[in-house]
């Protein structure tokens, strides 16, 4: 685990910390982990703090992410689900609400305001913050093809979204974009000089703002991760896809797959690289991760 991931001293925190324990005592609060979720690696860390017997809230912005929980919540009854989306300037406040000890941010790797809000709630509240990032996607994850075909500029890493918006990227092109719905309105522009198709979420939000960038409904398909190859191959094909633009998602987000079939396709795909965020501490480990919960409460007085 990089970083300390230890409870950090902040004179402009105490006052926080002192009104949680007393609330806490006051009202019989149950101390309890934030977990960030939303993601499929998310959902495993769930079931790992249920087995281990660790209270805790998980977090996602939609009801239907809720689902993805039932196995953690079916285990363990002192695990919480939270719907809807906590504002930046409330995280401090809702963190003393419920009783957080630590926080565990399982959040996409480029939800990075989410993160940010995080880290910035938890220096306040005085609280230990450990980012469990997905691992990104390694050389022995890739099929044979799809290793061979990275010398032949199959696949395009590019820093961000910007650097795609240009003639050369997508004029005359079929373009599938992978990217969640808040980026399809940067491609409203090149829709009568392309032929764009959008892979997104099953919500009336993604939806809406789908169809508000000019895509029609015969140019979108709404999925709910994970992807199967046969699934990802079959839609390609039936597109008629030259180029796919995903971000890189690492092995959780299907990029090993995407990275298989373009080569075996000859499809160009073009992958966003995750934005750079300073994480206070983060690991790839469930252990680990199980070890922060189990400390953050040692800390806090109680042990599961």
């Amino acid at each position: 685990m990089s970083g300390k991931g230890a409870r950090r001293t902040h004179p402009e925190a105490s006052c926080e910390g002192e009104l949680r324990q007393e609330a806490q005592s006051n009202f019989g609060m149950v101390p309890r982990i934030w977990l960030i979720g939303g993601t499929q690696e998310s959902a495993v860390l769930a079931i790992a703090l249920a087995e281990a017997e660790i209270p805790f809230v998980v977090t996602v912005t939609t009801d239907a992410a809720r689902a993805m929980y039932a196995s953690a919540l079916e285990k363990w009854p002192q695990a919480k689900v939270h719907v809807g989306p906590i504002a930046s300037d409330s995280m401090a406040g809702w963190l003393l609400s419920q009783g957080i000890v630590g926080v565990i941010d399982a959040s996409h790797p480029f939800a990075t305001a989410v993160s940010a809000g995080a880290i910035a709630a938890t220096t306040q509240a005085q609280l230990p913050y450990l980012r469990f990032e997905r691992t990104e996607v390694q050389p022995w994850e890739l099929s044979e093809a799809s290793q061979s075909d990275r010398s032949t500029d199959n696949v395009t890493l590019v820093p961000n979204l910007a650097v795609l918006l240009k003639p050369e990227h997508l004029v005359g092109q079929r373009v599938l974009l992978v990217l969640g719905y808040r980026m399809l309105p940067d491609f409203q522009a090149w829709q009568e000089q392309s032929t764009l198709f959008a892979r997104i979420l099953p919500s009336q939000t993604a939806l809406d703002a789908a169809l508000a960038a000019g895509f029609t409904s015969d140019r979108l398909i709404a999925l709910r991760p994970p992807i199967s190859t046969d699934l990802e191959r079959a839609l390609w094909q039936q597109w008629g896809i030259t180029k796919v633009i995903a971000k890189c998602s690492g092995k959780a987000g299907g990029e090993n797959i995407k990275r298989a079939i373009a080569a075996e396709l000859g499809v160009q795909l073009c992958l966003i690289q995750r934005p750079a965020v300073n994480y206070p501490a983060q690991t790839s480990k469930v252990a680990e991760a199980i070890a922060f919960a189990q400390s953050s409460l040692s800390q806090s007085g109680i042990t599961s």
